[in-house]
């Protein structure tokens, strides 16, 4: 059966196209649909402009927020190609909104989406003819069913306004001399200079629909600072654009809350998968039988120092419609125009979405060697697992515990308290284990012990919880995942494979299980191609907490460090297993 409010975040999606009649030929309009060119010649949001970079049609995502007001939301980037003057003004403080007469008259906006289907009550029954009706929408249906349900009104620009909180906290998260980048090498040179300017990304586009859109569904809108690490959130967005909607038109994709920036949450970082032309697109949390919007789309994919990070990146709703009141205030006919919309804010219980536990965050902690940085889990107030590969041969090192600590209800203030560690023990080079333990000079209290798993099921789905990407920037990630598989020697589990997201800091970090909260594990590893150098994040290894179990259990009882040494012991059909690191000659270095 299908989720309704999967339904209903569907419903809220739309296909943004923006051009101009004089250079869109045989434009027909009828029955309210714009009919502008064929399908198999529709540009995507990136679009190959070798001239002039607003010729022809732009699109993207965007969200249907008010069907009774008619009003939506994208991102603004699509407009900007069209804009009359020469000279660029967004970046500039002073530029604080853009209206209709900015752009040139002939602009037609298209704005296409699905017929909202009626959403059934979870309880209810249904016949076989509503259950394809609604599978159409989802597209899983043949597309004449699909295309059917899909409607296309014009609209026009009410204002393209900035977030100045989502610029200020996005240019301190990714900084440049890190080497951030949000579209691919092939992108840039296929799809013109005007992909490689960040100075887009915090405007966004407030529309109206010209007629009326049937259904009278009205968007529930989420305050994101009371958002919650971990939590599950769906994105949806129309990859590609206004390439071939009858497949691609609002796809749903899910994940969980990773990170957060900035204040009241502005920037949100998710692993829910998105793909090009999904800017603008929505990001949504269903709690307590309600669907929030909390977002809208930015960046679907981001690279840092030429390495994939499975990370979309989105900016928090409530602060667009914020400044949206302050700047629309003054201009009495658009205030009426948006008056509608209302924010709307529920409160957010810590229990986490459709899985049972929240990912213990306070128990993870950055340890910074000197010569590099990674992640670990506080086993005790004053123990700490981590990474051999981490420490890198030091003898000392500092351990990092995040603190947010909220101010008002408007900022939260973020602190790290730095403790001295000694390191107990680390395995040896040519142990296929990549552990080390290390003893703080102060213990941690308040910070609950993890449980340690005594097994695995395969398929069960997983948290990981670290530092990676980020660093000390916005405290430690979250990624999900499923458990992909358990690898055994003789019936003993030596290594771990899951789908979370895995980036370089990550190392050491936990790997929880989503039902339990148990630790399962101990992350050491992504995956690189050598013969291309490209790296995948949602392909990665964990040693299991199984192998270390006893031995930490007989310190922790005895302070005895033996048990550890037999880590080094391990036989080759183990160091086949993880045979990147079958001796210290052949290491293939982890992008960890």
């Amino acid at each position: 059966m299908i989720k309704p409010h999967l339904i209903q975040a569907q419903s809220a999606g739309c296909v943004i196209t923006v051009s101009q009649t004089q250079s869109v030929p045989n434009v027909q309009i009828k029955n309210h649909t714009l009919s502008a060119t064929p399908e198999s010649d529709r540009k995507p949001f990136y679009h190959p402009s070798p001239n002039a970079e607003c010729d022809g049609q732009w699109s993207c995502s965007g969200v249907i927020l008010d069907r009774n007001s008619r009003i939506v939301i994208c991102q603004g980037a699509v407009f900007f190609p069209f804009l009359k003057k020469s000279e660029n003004p967004l970046a500039s403080p002073d530029c604080t909104v853009l209206y209709a007469n900015d752009l040139p008259s002939d602009l037609l906006i298209q704005v296409e989406s699905t017929i909202q289907p009626h959403i059934p009550k979870q309880n209810g029954g249904h016949d076989h003819k509503d259950v394809l009706d609604q599978r159409s929408a989802l597209g899983f249906v043949p597309t004449s069913r699909s295309k059917s349900r899909q409607i296309k009104l014009q609209a026009r620009l009410l204002a393209l306004l900035p977030c100045p909180e989502f610029q200020k906290a996005f240019s301190r998260l990714f900084k440049k001399e890190e080497g951030w980048v949000f579209s691919s090498e092939e992108e840039k040179k296929e799809y013109g200079e005007f992909q490689k300017d960040l100075a887009y990304l915090h405007w966004f586009a407030i529309l109206k629909l010209q007629d009326p859109l049937p259904g009278t569904h009205k968007m529930t809108i989420m305050d994101s600072s009371k958002l919650v690490k971990g939590s599950t959130v769906y994105a949806c967005g129309s990859p590609f654009g206004s390439f071939y909607t009858d497949i691609f038109l609002n796809t749903i994709t899910t994940g969980v809350l990773s990170n957060t920036a900035g204040d009241r949450n502005v920037v949100l970082l998710t692993d829910a998968r998105c793909l090009p032309g999904s800017e603008g697109g929505a990001l949504f949390l269903f709690k307590e039988g309600i669907l929030h919007v909390i977002g809208i789309i930015v960046a679907p994919l981001c690279w840092k120092m030429n390495e994939w990070v499975g990370l979309t990146v989105a900016c928090s709703l409530s602060p667009i419609l914020e400044n949206m009141s302050k700047v629309l205030g003054t201009n009495i006919t658009l205030k009426n125009e948006v008056n509608p919309l209302q924010l709307i804010d529920h409160y957010i219980s810590k229990t986490v979405g459709p899985r049972t536990v929240e990912p213990p965050i306070s128990s993870v902690v950055l340890v910074d060697s000197g010569q590099a940085w990674g992640s670990g889990v506080l086993l005790s107030p004053n123990l700490v697992l981590t990474c051999r590969h981490v420490i890198r041969n030091s003898v000392k090192v500092s351990v990092k515990i995040y603190h947010p600590m909220k101010l008002t209800w408007l900022q939260t203030y973020e602190r790290y308290q730095a403790i001295k560690g000694r390191v107990l023990f680390a395995t040896q080079a040519f142990s296929p284990y990549d552990i080390a333990v290390v003893e703080l000079e102060e213990s941690i209290p308040g910070i609950p012990e993890p449980v340690l798993a005594s097994g695995y099921c395969t398929g069960e789905d997983v948290y990981v919880v670290g530092f990676g990407a980020f660093g000390e920037s916005c405290g430690p990630s979250v990624t999900c995942g499923v458990l992909s598989a358990v690898i055994s020697v003789g019936n003993v589990p030596v290594m771990l494979q899951t789908s979370c997201a895995v980036h370089g800091g990550s190392s050491g970090g936990p790997l929880f299980s989503a039902e339990s909260g148990h630790l399962l594990g101990i992350v050491a590893s992504n995956t690189k191609d050598n013969s291309t150098g490209a790296t995948y994040p949602h392909l990665n290894f964990s040693i299991p907490i199984t192998i270390v179990r006893a031995a930490i259990q007989r310190y922790r009882q005895y302070g005895d460090l033996r048990s550890f040494r037999e880590l080094n012991k391990a036989g080759h059909a183990v160091q086949d297993v993880w045979r990147l690191q079958r001796s210290p000659e052949k290491v293939f270095q982890s992008k960890l």
